[in-house]
């Protein structure tokens, strides 16, 4: 069945992947991204099934044009893949408020703003997916990468409510959760902060790998869009998708950090509940 994607962010890396892959299936795409220019390419594989607009997520008035011509153009939106966002590489301290408050601005409110635009439609046909393209630093944190996941655990924390939202109107909602994969990310959509010199050794690895990972990242974006779309498909899609080795690693090991913790503490934990008998008393 032919489908209609609405990807953002999607005049490189991921996106660009993820509309090559929808097209290659015969699906109908509405590309988005801050320059028309950079969207020339894809609307040129397949000009009858691609409708490109120049959207900048934090313009409410951009993102609700664009959605409704998508539904015009279209008929409808069956998944949404918010995929706009960027990344900052530095210490908590050594990030301004104002870079803290635009990352969330773009990588959560852009993606809450995009999704409210489209879920009404959505909800009314009671059919679609909503995709969040989050990263294996949406589950944990390293020095280094605290604004950057906080923005992404801001929204794996509301699509998780969301799910359960729209679930009775047909609806899904997944979390993608990718490692390194073969993209600009690293080169083009990583802001540095400024250096305190007291974080040199705290922040420097992890300085150090974010400017060298570029072009050496083990995944491909197209089986990741590939493994988005059967995902989606099951019965049973995953509210969590983890993408490549390392995001899978990272998760896990992760996770059994947090079950050991909690069964340490456990006691602790349990032992603060009020002594009835002696408030009774």
């Amino acid at each position: 069945m032919t489908q209609t994607w609405f990807i953002t962010g999607a005049s490189s890396g991921f996106g660009a992947a993820f509309a090559r892959h929808a097209l290659a299936q015969g699906h109908n795409v509405a590309v988005t991204a801050r320059r028309l220019d950079k969207l020339q390419q894809i609307a040129a594989l397949a000009p009858g099934h691609v409708l490109a607009r120049e959207m900048d997520v934090t313009d409410p008035a951009q993102v609700k044009e664009a959605v409704q011509a998508a539904e015009d153009r279209f008929g409808g939106i069956d998944v949404l893949i918010n995929n706009a966002g960027y990344g900052i590489v530095g210490a908590v301290e050594e990030t301004p408020e104002a870079e803290l408050r635009a990352v969330m601005e773009t990588n959560f409110f852009g993606a809450v703003a995009v999704t409210q635009a489209a879920l009404p439609m959505m909800r009314q046909r009671r059919r679609g997916a909503i995709v969040m393209m989050s990263s294996l630093g949406g589950q944990l944190s390293f020095g280094g990468f605290g604004p950057y996941s906080a923005s992404k655990f801001a929204l794996e924390g509301m699509t998780e409510a969301l799910a359960q939202e729209i679930a009775p109107f047909g609806l899904k909602a997944m979390i993608v959760e990718p490692g390194a994969f073969r993209t600009d990310f690293a080169d083009t959509a990583l802001r540095h902060m400024p250096k305190i010199a007291a974080y040199g050794e705290i922040v420097g690895g992890t300085r150090d790998f974010a400017s060298a990972m570029h072009g050496t990242q083990s995944g491909d974006p197209l089986k990741a869009a590939a493994a988005i779309e059967a995902a989606l498909a099951n019965e049973t899609t995953p509210l969590r998708l983890p993408l490549g080795d390392d995001a899978v690693d990272a998760i896990r090991s992760h996770g059994e950090d947090l079950l050991a913790e909690l069964t340490k503490w456990e006691p602790t934990a349990r032992n603060v509940n009020l002594d009835l008998s002696e408030t009774a008393a």
